[in-house]
């Protein structure tokens, strides 16, 4: 006799599905006078799913739905700052959409239908729900990516992205199919018993770990599968970009996470020889390739490479300080991550994207504060002591040094020196050259400066005090 699953680990993906759907109802009888309680039922959305998170919070780890679905504390937490970079999203993107036509529901909407993929891709344990959650988001991401129709720019942007996403998917469902026919199971941990009971590698396994890391890889941007990643950047709206660019790095390190640790850990000899090529990759390309670049998203884009490989770098290590470091990078980035796109919005106006080095000439003789904000994003994207960026780095590359990998320690110290170029730039520009005549005073809502300046301050707070960011990612991170 069948039992109905238990519900309550997956309210909270219930909620936004349920909410979803509602607040696509109520915004097509909304007048575009009125679509402000659109985006104010968007956020009341993402604030009561955080709430509902931490009341259904599982520290041990529950299973449901035949085992398909785990709430347990890492995922909850990293469902958290999810819902964080989603509200600032939201909340940086009210005025730009408002001054270009663009303020309507499917932005939200889409939003978050896109976190709900997220929050379903970080409590998976089993192929399929991999595969639902990974699907979910794409086809929000793609779609938001084409929001504005009549910019040809975006739409190209849109279908590059969703070709190469499709062949993305198609690689990660590929590998999965094998996993399951070498293996004869979908759930996670059962593939994790079989690979270590394994007397001997399965060449169907190791060609399947292989289709596996390129889906993978394609999802967090890593090289050599980083070509949507500059144009998709640039082509889309900047709100979108920074919706791309942030929550959905902390899906992939989940992915990561759930599938090659805990599914394929067995096979950490392999893969950890793989990622390292892939990291080294990643560090070097995005690194110099993103010295050439005039367009700022263009820029943030290969910093992005570069960063990813620095995050490959504690999953590589393969040990529990390792995936600690990892996790600490990747909540860490999204936070400067956020802040650089925000600043990007705060000078942007109708028919001005303020997305080109050159704009933020003169910057500190418009808005001292605000050059302030931009530079410790700068800093702490570049690893520059205090900010939080230069921890993040400093813990990733002990986990390397800890499993006697200091060579790949010292590359990626020499591709973080070069990076630093760029960063340092943009603060050149903002100091030391002058504000074009035609600059006018930055105008944006009190709430945005607000959040924005608090967005700043914790890159430096977060410098100053990480112990308790990396007690958090210690005390969820249980592989």
């Amino acid at each position: 006799m069948s039992t109905l699953p238990a519900l309550t680990p997956a309210i909270p993906e219930m909620f936004v599905l349920g909410m979803g759907c509602f607040i696509l109802m109520v915004d097509a009888l909304l007048s575009d006078r009125h679509r402000i309680v659109t985006y104010w039922l968007s956020l009341a959305t993402v604030a009561a799913t955080a709430w509902l998170t931490v009341t259904v919070a599982e520290t041990a780890g529950l299973l449901t739905f035949n085992d398909m679905f785990v709430n347990d504390s890492m995922g909850n937490v990293l469902k958290l700052f999810t819902y964080l970079v989603v509200a600032l999203t939201f909340l940086y993107s009210r005025d730009y959409l408002r001054d270009r036509s663009l303020f309507k529901g499917e932005f939200y909407v889409l939003g978050l239908f896109g976190m709900l993929g997220m929050m379903v891709m970080i409590s998976a344990h089993n192929f399929i729900t991999i595969y639902l959650g990974l699907e979910l988001l794409s086809l929000s991401l793609y779609t938001l990516v084409a929001l504005d129709r009549d910019s040809p720019v975006a739409a190209e942007a849109a279908m590059k992205y969703f070709v190469l996403g499709a062949i993305a998917s198609g690689t990660l469902l590929y590998g999965m199919s094998l996993l399951y026919g070498a293996t004869g199971t979908l759930d996670l941990t059962r593939l994790g018993m079989h690979i270590a009971e394994s007397a001997a590698i399965n060449i169907g396994v190791m060609l399947a770990l292989g289709f596996v890391i390129v889906g993978l890889c394609f999802k967090l941007g890593a090289v050599p599968f980083h070509m949507w990643l500059p144009d998709v950047y640039e082509g889309a709206n900047t709100p979108v970009t920074m919706y791309i660019g942030s929550a959905p790095k902390i899906a992939a390190f989940a992915l990561f996470m759930r599938l090659l640790v805990a599914g394929l850990g067995g096979l950490h000899l392999e893969w950890h020889a793989i990622l390292t090529v892939l990291a080294v990759l990643s560090m070097g390309i995005g690194s110099i390739v993103a010295i050439v670049q005039t367009n700022l998203k263009r820029m943030l884009a290969y910093s992005t490479i570069s960063h990813v490989g620095f995050i490959l770098l504690g999953i590589l290590a393969g040990t529990t300080e390792g995936y600690q470091a990892a996790m600490f990078y990747v909540v860490t980035y999204v936070i400067m991550s956020t802040a650089a796109f925000g600043m990007i919005i705060l000078l942007a106006r109708a028919g001005f994207e303020a997305d080109r080095l050159d704009d933020f000439k003169g910057l500190n003789d418009r808005s001292p504060w605000f050059a302030a904000m931009m530079l410790m994003v700068m800093f702490g994207m570049a690893g520059v002591p205090p900010f939080v960026g230069f921890f993040a780095k400093l813990y990733v590359l002990r986990a390397v040094i800890d499993i006697g990998m200091s060579w790949l320690a010292v590359v990626a110290v020499i591709f973080a020196l070069i990076s630093a170029y760029y960063y340092l730039k943009v603060v050149k520009l903002m100091y030391f050259d002058r504000a074009p005549p035609d600059a006018k005073p930055l105008r944006s809502s009190l709430d945005l400066r607000w959040v924005l300046s608090g967005n700043g301050l914790a890159i430096l707070l977060l410098g100053i005090l990480p112990g308790p960011l990396m007690a958090l990612c210690a005390r969820v991170i249980t592989f």
